[in-house]
């Protein structure tokens, strides 16, 4: 299957994102490799991410916080060719997905974007801290070995991070890169030295402290600061109360969902490139 087409390939100065590089280029020297996740064994204690499909759009990555609701990005419930929301009954959560077989399949019943997150035409930086959405599931998924993940504070700068995610070139089992840092964070955006490509949007974002994995932040976008290959991903302080409470507090499906042609060029999944900008 193929990822989704969306990028971001944000050209991002230093002064463009109010980070300098003396933090980063240390940091990017020591990041730990993609390892994939090809066996039981391996994947144990991450199952309960998986792989989102979006019908003919692609597929993205999620992580269940609770049985029956799955956080991803917003972005991915757009067909980044139309504009056009993705059907809700073509988007499907396949916890654990690998090698052609899930632990768990679920369709998709109600799908929520963060009510400030307004998706158009034109790529711009400021929609990252809104980069935010739920998926509720049409059935709880309750398996002792798929645990919802706890989400944790805000990384600080310098932390220790890690990514499950899916992409193109390993759409078929997830990868994981348990050692990659937060370089800096501002105005709802963290600044990731993580290794994400296309199908990696949405993608958790964990701390693991004490042996237990917590979620921190959801990929959004990939990025280039001082010729460097970043990651883009959303703050989750109080926007994920938001989005929780715009789910509780409506019946419809999505908020603000306005048409564009064209639109970011996530890290959904297929290799065409989308727009480059120097500026937010």
């Amino acid at each position: 299957m193929q990822c989704d087409g969306w990028i971001w390939r944000v050209l991002a100065t230093g002064l463009a994102l109010g980070l300098g590089l003396g933090l980063a280029a240390p940091l990017l020297a020591e990041e730990g490799r993609l390892r994939e996740l090809a066996t039981s064994d391996d994947a144990k204690g991450w199952e309960a991410v998986g792989r989102i499909n979006l019908g003919a759009a692609g597929f993205c990555t999620g992580a269940l916080i609770a049985p029956d609701l799955v956080l991803t990005a917003a972005h991915c419930l757009y067909d980044k060719e139309t504009g056009a929301r993705v059907a809700t009954d073509q988007i499907e959560f396949l916890a654990d997905w690998r090698n052609g077989r899930a632990v768990a399949y679920r369709q998709v019943k109600r799908a929520m974007q963060h009510p400030a997150y307004s998706y158009s035409g034109h790529d711009r930086i400021d929609r990252v801290p809104y980069d935010l959405a739920l998926l509720e599931l049409d059935q709880p998924i309750r398996l002792a070995k798929i645990k919802p993940f706890e989400i944790a504070a805000r990384p600080a700068e310098g932390d220790v991070v890690g990514v499950v995610s899916y992409a193109q070139d390993r759409s078929e089992a997830p990868s994981f890169q348990d050692m990659c840092h937060v370089l800096g964070f501002r105005s709802g955006v963290l600044v990731l030295s993580c290794k994400v490509d296309f199908g990696a949007s949405g993608a958790p974002v964990f701390s693991v402290r004490d042996g237990v994995a917590r979620i921190v932040s959801v990929v959004s976008a990939k990025a280039e600061l001082g010729g460097e290959n970043v990651a883009l991903s959303v703050d989750l302080t109080g926007a994920l109360d938001q989005l929780r409470a715009a789910m509780a507090g409506s019946e419809g499906v999505l908020h603000r969902t306005a048409l564009g042609g064209g639109g970011p060029g996530n890290l959904g999944g297929s290799d065409t490139g989308g727009a480059k900008f120097v500026r937010p």
